[in-house]
């Protein structure tokens, strides 16, 4: 556990905002390997005369700049991207039905797995993490769940991983069309609906919109810097954009339960 931040005051706490995929939840691992070669296969459909490196190289440059916010802001760029070239973009929703179509195609064993007991629900979230969700709920926090992904998705994942024994009906995901519902306004309802402010509130994510609305409010704001495909250890890329964001503590995982505890409490 490596605290960034002793500025703020916070304790004691009685609620909890967790972010999803790749704070709890891995069933989406890899997701970038699969935009970045979409994004730039359609950058090549452009009169563009970069090459298939460079292209590649532009792609996943702005997919970086832009994670943590929702897919269509990325399908945005993209459309942008292709025009910028030349092109002639598709409406971003467009670009999103098709990345999620292939994300599908990575995923769906990790799904059907899940659903038919070959994969334990413990296999496909960062290690840690029942444990730390069983010792808040001992001690009488509340705690909410929030996401970026489409809210039939989300509910669907978190149901297959159990979690709805912990976060019961506080589970909420984007909707399909980002004009009404996207993950910062999510958060922004959660925070706001729920009245959740101030030193009792602790945020658990890997991405800077729950990081920075948390900080906003006052709240304690935990980056998850989690290897996604280890399911343990750093990922430096995500421990630079969190310590960027404003994260006060910065933990790999949820190993080190004691610590992480002896902090909140």
């Amino acid at each position: 556990m490596e605290i960034i931040s002793t500025t703020g005051q916070h304790g004691p706490i009685r609620s909890a905002l967790f972010d999803f995929d790749g704070t709890i939840s891995v069933i989406r691992e890899g997701w970038q390997g699969v935009m970045i070669p979409y994004f730039a296969e359609e950058l090549s459909s452009t009169p563009t005369t970069e090459t298939p490196d460079q292209l590649y190289a532009a792609a996943r440059e702005f997919v970086d700049l832009l994670t943590g916010k929702d897919t269509i802001f990325q399908c945005m760029r993209l459309a942008e991207e292709v025009e910028k070239r030349g092109g002639t973009p598709r409406p971003p929703l467009e670009y999103k039905a098709e990345y999620l179509r292939r994300l599908w195609q990575r995923i769906q064993d990790r799904v059907a797995g899940l659903k038919d007991g070959r994969i334990r629900p413990e296999d496909m979230v960062i290690e840690g993490s029942f444990r730390l969700l069983e010792e808040l709920r001992a001690r009488g926090v509340q705690m909410y769940l929030a996401s970026g992904t489409d809210q039939p998705d989300v509910l669907a994942e978190a149901r297959l991983l159990g979690l709805e024994q912990y976060f019961g009906q506080r589970v909420f995901g984007a909707l399909a069309d980002w004009t009404i519902r996207s993950k910062a306004t999510v958060i922004e309802n959660i925070l706001s609906t729920h009245h959740l402010a101030g030193s009792s509130l602790v945020t658990f994510g890997d991405g800077f919109v729950e990081i920075e609305y948390t900080k906003a409010v006052g709240g304690l704001a935990i980056g998850v810097a989690s290897d996604e495909v280890r399911r343990r250890g750093v990922n430096e890329w995500k421990h630079a954009r969190l310590i960027q964001a404003g994260a006060d503590v910065i933990i790999p995982d949820f190993l080190e339960i004691d610590a992480i505890l002896e902090y909140l409490f």
